[in-house]
């Protein structure tokens, strides 16, 4: 049997005390929360808040999971040759502490958007999704498997 690889990936929901979301516009994505790949040796809370600062320049604490997801489409990456593997994310609400809006290489622009129009910006439907959960799931963790290529696809889901 083959050794599984998947990659480990974290999304922040950071709401301030007006009741906005903080937004990121990437170069590859759209509109999204911010989050990315957890790296080699590191915790999850500490990649969450770096590249909620990296992307954002905001900083936060992580207070809470609010969903577990699988992609588990297999589909060729950024270079057309290698295959992108199962990615598993966790996403979690955060709590601004400070910082000053910034971009990154990865981010054209950030932003506070009132939390019932976000999704007037996303468009990713697996970004969409995710940010649905948020919403109506305070108090349980969702899980959902789904695949987004060729199309968005949900496999399964599960409220805990």
């Amino acid at each position: 049997m083959e050794m599984p690889t998947h990659i480990v990936a974290v999304g922040g929901f950071v709401e301030n005390e007006q009741g906005q979301i903080l937004l990121v516009k990437t170069r590859h994505g759209g509109w999204v929360f911010p989050g990315g790949q957890v790296e080699v040796g590191e915790n999850l809370p500490d990649a969450l808040t770096r590249e909620i600062m990296e992307e954002s320049g905001i900083e936060c604490e992580v207070l809470h999971i609010a969903g577990i997801y699988s992609n588990t489409g297999s589909y060729k990456g950024y270079n057309g040759v290698d295959r992108v593997p199962t990615k598993l994310m966790l996403d979690f609400v955060c709590k601004p502490l400070g910082g000053v809006l910034a971009t990154s290489e990865e981010t054209m622009e950030s932003c506070w958007i009132d939390k019932n129009k976000v999704l007037d910006y996303i468009t990713s439907p697996a970004i969409r999704t995710r940010y649905e959960v948020f919403l109506k799931n305070r108090d349980r963790i969702e899980y959902m498997e789904y695949r987004t290529k060729p199309a968005f696809e949900i496999r399964a889901h599960r409220t805990f």
